[in-house]
């Protein structure tokens, strides 16, 4: 009997990026079998079954009624393969190893999708991220399941195919339907509930901590009493958070796409993650046997929240210092590494001691100075030099908190916030990183960008003899340079150094 190979192409995630997969299919004289090779994972093998039932369904004569040895084969085949998407392409190569669908051109076309036993296509994980991939690679179609069409339409340089079931794929190559492309559509996009400023009575020094953190991106950490309203303060920084532009709002969708949390399109506002204390640190980092971004990636270009922060579990958050410093997670493997971008806001709160209410005017602390000591022990002097901003927040007198708000609070800072950014971005964009915050600066940057006058030199000079460790020292200057940005001030007054130096507590 003549020999028949087909090959299409298919698509591998490797952390948030992708790798393009060929999908081979070989059928030969022998007793009836059907392999997949190529280092294929167990959900890869059982796509077996799923392709007999799906082709049998849709009218063509399935493998398991064939007695030839066909064997599939997904190169390169070094590389470990995971998932349910390729069923579409081991369906597709092995009807053209059969001639059972008429010959078409397979390099400029790339297929996703997980088959239902009555045919149907099922959406997968991190099509955007494929599609961006194939784009590059010079294809110039990505058929997959509808669900996920409008996301890898957001891909320019590539037609995004929406398929809905075998029988639609096979008429479609043959000619017998017409292509319909999938443009991008805005769906809009329901995020977490947004509290305004303006529902939050005094706090007037928290709320100014919130526009400098959030206008550069600095970590803060908000300690006081329970019910004095620092759980509401992150979730304001939220709100006062401008949109995503296109470039991180893409970068943020890959994320989200890979764990499998698309559901609209583009995500344009800023994520905002809260974990529970209990977390572990896989998921708070990423990783796994098969790895996938963790709550830090996914809070990429927004906030990661955690709240009551000495309850976290010491070696779960000492996890964090690296990726805190680098922007990024690093799983690795033995066959290499893999990286998750994490360049997120860390917005955490705590209590003063175990019972809440040490410093508090309205209530006695009930706490010995051994168990406060020991509680506040539990953040790490590294880590607490990582955040820039802390900020003690008091309780407010009713008067204040029983007045009634006015209008929004957070409409217009977020403007001020956004035209910060902007300085920022202009500032950075001759080094070709638009997106860069001066949280991000390098001893280098700050070196060449943070410019003091006379009385801020000499106030540095009086209030850095001795006290602080170098990373505290460049992390008050980059906070400086964004209060000075929030002021559209170029060169740093000694007030906004001495605001800076407002928000470390004692001894950080």
């Amino acid at each position: 009997m003549e020999k028949k190979v087909a090959r299409v192409y298919s698509g591998e995630l490797e952390g948030v990026d992708a790798k393009i997969i060929e999908i081979e299919a070989d059928v030969n004289v022998g007793l009836h079998a059907f392999n997949i090779v190529g280092l294929a994972d167990r959900s890869l093998n059982e796509a077996r079954e799923r392709v007999n039932s799906a082709l049998k369904n849709s009218g063509v004569k399935p493998p398991n009624r064939e007695n030839r040895k066909i064997t599939i084969n997904l190169a390169p085949a070094d590389m470990h393969k995971t998932g349910s998407h390729y069923d579409l392409g081991i369906a597709l190569s092995y009807l053209l190893a059969t001639k059972q669908i008429a010959p078409f051109t397979t390099r400029d076309k790339l297929f996703l999708g997980e088959l239902a036993l009555d045919g149907r296509l099922r959406p997968v994980n991190g099509a955007l991220s494929i599609a961006e991939r194939a784009a590059h690679e010079g294809f110039s179609f990505i058929f997959l399941p509808t669900q996920n069409a409008n996301e890898a339409a957001v891909i320019k340089n590539i037609h995004s195919i929406p398929v809905e079931t075998m029988g639609d794929m096979i008429a479609i190559l043959e000619k017998k339907k017409s292509v319909d492309e999938k443009i991008y559509t805005d769906r809009g996009e329901e995020g977490a509930e947004i509290v305004d400023l303006s529902e939050i009575h005094g706090q007037e020094n928290a709320k100014r901590a919130l526009a400098i953190a959030a206008a550069a991106g600095h970590n803060m950490l908000l300690i006081g009493p329970p019910g004095v309203g620092k759980s509401m303060l992150a979730r304001a920084m939220a709100g006062i958070l401008p949109p995503l532009s296109l470039e991180e709002a893409i970068e943020v969708t890959k994320i989200w796409s890979v764990a499998g949390l698309v559901e609209n399109g583009l995500i344009k506002l800023p994520p905002f993650r809260a974990p529970h204390h209990t977390i572990s640190g896989m998921a708070l980092i990423g990783g796994g046997s098969e790895p996938r971004p963790g709550e830090i990636s996914l809070a990429h270009r927004g906030i990661l929240f955690l709240d009551e922060l000495p309850e976290f579990q010491r070696n779960t958050l000492e996890m964090l210092r690296q990726p805190i410093e680098a922007g990024e997670s690093r799983v690795s493997r033995v066959k290499g590494h893999i990286l998750f971008p994490a360049r997120f806001t860390l917005v955490a709160a705590m209590n003063p001691c175990p019972c809440g209410y040490y410093g508090d005017a309205s209530r006695e602390c009930t706490c010995s100075a051994y168990e406060i000591m020991r509680y506040q022990k539990r953040i790490s002097g590294p880590l607490l030099d990582r955040i820039d901003i802390q900020v003690k927040v008091g309780r407010v007198e009713m008067g204040e908190w029983t007045m009634e708000g006015g209008g929004s609070q957070s409409d217009g800072l977020r403007a001020k916030i956004k035209a910060a950014k902007q300085i920022q971005y202009k500032r950075f964009s001759e080094n070709k990183t638009p997106t860069k915050t001066n949280a991000e600066m390098n001893t280098r940057e700050i070196r060449k960008f943070v410019r003091l006058d006379k009385k801020a030199e000499s106030f540095l000079g009086v209030m850095v003899k001795g006290s602080l460790s170098p990373r505290t020292y460049h992390r008050i200057l980059k906070m400086a340079r964004t209060i000075a940005d929030l002021e559209s001030a170029d060169i740093i007054s000694a007030e906004h150094l001495a605001e800076a130096f407002t928000y470390r507590v004692k001894g950080s």
